[in-house]
């Protein structure tokens, strides 16, 4: 049967979304303490907390475990959850489409490239440079080729101060289509450790998690995210076209240029602290849209909310499914999402029904 919420008076869907937002919160609580308490280590989150209660003393193993290892990593995965759910969300406000996401800005594929051209020919660079940028050479080389994208389909789709959101998606494709083939050609040249670390980068992880990570890319995101959440009215209103959102006394050209920038800015700082990540940034909003009805002011915060903990729980899985070592996310993503996607298809095409 079609969902309840396609029925509900917009008040009820308002009070629906309102009380998503507890309850999602609740569940990312749930979420978050069980990434602290869950790994392969062993170390008890509980004992550790008591020995803090009680002034016992905490040993190295759990210091470095809880505190360097798990507390940073989780902080992350709310940051990348949230900023790949919110950046989906409002793609697809944007291009007034359920089935868009932040790859459309060429975000990902440019990082990737970057991401490519950092592994493969990194080694050519002074040592003085690779000294100097060390483990960042690549998350700062997927982030450049990010935005590099990003400012480029900006630039095609953009004439007299008017962004065409057609001519983006258009050239979005022409862009992948042609990272894709220059990172093929690179990794063609690739040698097999070359290979590993691009299979893994590909795939997405939060095992690099560090405090100094969560310290550059955490504020990038939370402040993209924070103003991503304030283009709510300003989606709303596009939902019933440019030319009526206009009339209706929004600045059409500064929303777009606005959630265009801040889903560059959030996606690309997601991306390259963890990889490719795949299917959180369509499956999440449009799920909510489903529930809670298409309001984008609420739909923002649930996204950011469910965003968060779905990538949590992944994590999760990825820990432990194969304990000790550890399965990338991007997989667990695919598995969980790859289903609910066709799911939609299927629903848009009327072939289902639930």
């Amino acid at each position: 049967m079609t969902a309840l919420a396609d029925f509900a008076p917009p008040r009820d869907r308002r009070r629906a979304a309102r009380k998503a937002h507890v309850w999602l919160a609740a569940v990312l609580a749930v979420a978050a303490i069980s990434s602290l308490a869950i790994g392969a280590s062993g170390t008890s989150l509980w004992h550790a907390l008591f020995k803090i209660v009680t002034g016992a003393p905490l040993t190295q193993l759990e210091r470095v475990v809880l505190w360097d290892i798990r507390l940073p990593r989780l902080i992350m995965g709310i940051c990348v959850g949230a900023a790949l759910a919110v950046s989906g969300a409002v793609m697809q406000g944007l291009f007034r489409n359920p089935l868009a996401d932040p790859g459309l800005l060429g975000v990902s594929a440019g990082a990737g490239l970057g991401a490519i051209v950092a592994i493969v020919l990194g080694g050519l660079l002074p040592v003085a440079v690779l000294t100097v940028a060390g483990f960042w050479l690549i998350p700062l080389a997927a982030f450049l080729g990010g935005w590099a994208a990003t400012l480029l389909l900006y630039r095609v789709s953009t004439r007299r101060g008017r962004t065409s959101v057609a001519t983006m998606l258009l050239a979005g494709i022409a862009l992948g289509a042609l990272t894709g083939a220059l990172g093929g050609l690179l990794i063609y040249f690739a040698d097999d450790t070359q290979l590993r670390d691009l299979t893994f980068w590909g795939l997405g992880s939060l095992a690099g998690a560090t405090w100094t990570k969560v310290a550059i890319a955490g504020p990038l995101i939370l402040m993209a995210t924070g103003v991503a959440m304030r283009l709510g009215g300003g989606l709303n209103a596009l939902a019933f076209g440019e030319a009526t959102a206009a009339h209706m006394g929004v600045p059409v050209q500064r929303v777009k240029h606005t959630a265009i920038l801040t889903v560059a800015a959030a996606t690309g700082a997601a991306v390259a602290m963890s990889g490719g990540i795949g299917f959180v940034g369509i499956v999440v909003p449009h799920l909510l849209r489903l529930a809670t009805g298409p309001d984008h002011e609420p739909l923002l915060v649930n996204a950011a909310l469910l965003g968060a903990t779905l990538l949590l729980t992944a994590d999760i899985i990825s820990r432990v499914i194969i304990a000790p070592a550890e399965l990338p996310i991007g997989l667990i993503t695919a598995i969980l999402g790859a289903p609910v996607f066709f799911w939609i298809l299927l629903r848009r095409r009327g072939l289902v029904d639930l």
